[in-house]
């Protein structure tokens, strides 16, 4: 029996040790991306905001951009203080007025972001993409007062998805002030089942952006792949400035694509980490993931924009090189 409890022991601090590395891994990975995150998409704010105190003027798709930075910004200090409580003050994660506010928080920033990548993809698709179809046309002659629209709808929504989940908060206090009784147990651990269950279908929210850009992306790869043919089979070869211009914007819609889906990857797992045995490690996986998302798809942005990727090789030539004479982002506006 002694030589079990030694096993025992044993296995318990080797788990420790392990988990014990494991945080500090994930701090030193969420410190990089939190200074990461805030000095990209700072510098899109600032650069989109300095242009327009100059011009008094801001483009539709700059204007997504600037709400889209800021927005990150403010969700990468979220996730930040998030990661920090997971470590340090795991047992307070679930219960407190002050997660209860950290979530509300996360909650309406983080689906208006995503909204706001939505908007994008719709107006890049609109502005871009070319089909003989009547209702594509007649969208695509007033793209940017379908995307205003989807601007104030995607604001209405958050608000709604909030509201939502100030509700579940509710639920759960009464849970909370129920839990002395002894009477009430088995009801007790239904209705904090049905709880969990609730919060994981909160994500359902999540999928009308979801689905908005994705059949924004895929129409728009659709697009691009048909010019690429034509201009293939009319020119003289396929390695022509504008073909290759078309490439490189389907590579950029592909790791848009593929950013996006691994952001909502990183939902899954948050929301059934509730559901898992080893929740601390689930969630901290999860917090890894939203953060390099919005470092790396922010990254992305810059990249594929034409002002804000000679900004950039203005700003750091040694490590970007020189800018080609003429030479633009796929989505340059």
């Amino acid at each position: 029996m002694d030589a079990i409890h030694d096993q025992n022991q044993e296995q318990v601090g080797l788990d420790s040790d392990l988990l014990g590395f494991t945080e500090e891994v994930f701090l030193v990975l969420i410190v990089i991306e939190f200074i990461l995150g805030n000095l990209v998409n700072s510098f899109i704010g600032l650069v989109n905001g300095s242009r327009w105190f100059k011009s008094k003027k801001m483009s539709l798709s700059d204007f997504i951009l600037t709400s889209l930075a800021l927005s990150r910004i403010f969700l990468l200090w979220i996730i930040f203080i998030d990661g920090l409580i997971i470590v340090f003050c795991y047992h307070t994660h679930d219960s407190g007025v002050i997660m209860q506010i950290i979530d509300v928080l996360w909650t309406f920033t983080n689906h208006y972001s995503v909204w706001l990548i939505s908007c994008l993809g719709v107006f890049y698709c609109l502005k871009i993409a070319s089909f003989s179809h009547p209702t594509f046309l007649w969208l695509k002659w007033r793209a940017s007062r379908v995307v205003v629209g989807m601007l104030w709808g995607a604001l209405l929504l958050s608000c709604v998805c909030t509201v939502s989940l100030m509700n579940e908060f509710k639920i759960y206090s009464v849970l909370s002030g129920s839990r002395g009784s002894s009477n009430m147990t088995g009801y007790l651990r239904l209705k904090t089942s049905e709880y969990n269950l609730m919060h994981v279908l909160g994500n359902l929210w999540k999928l009308p952006p979801l689905i908005v850009s994705l059949a924004a992306n895929f129409l728009l790869l659709l697009s691009l792949g048909k010019h690429i043919q034509q201009m293939q089979q009319y020119s003289i070869g396929s390695r022509d400035q504008s073909s290759e211009a078309h490439k490189r914007a389907i590579r950029v819609i592909f790791s848009f694509l593929l950013l996006f889906l691994l952001y909502f990857l990183c939902f899954l797992i948050l929301s059934f980490s509730r559901f898992l045995p080893a929740t601390k490690v689930a969630r901290i996986i999860g917090v890894v993931i939203t953060m390099s998302y919005l470092v790396g798809d922010s990254f992305v942005l810059i990249l594929c924009n034409n002002k804000l990727k000679q900004t950039l090789v203005a700003i750091l030539p040694c490590m970007c090189g020189h800018p080609k004479p003429g030479s633009k982002g796929p989505f340059a506006s």
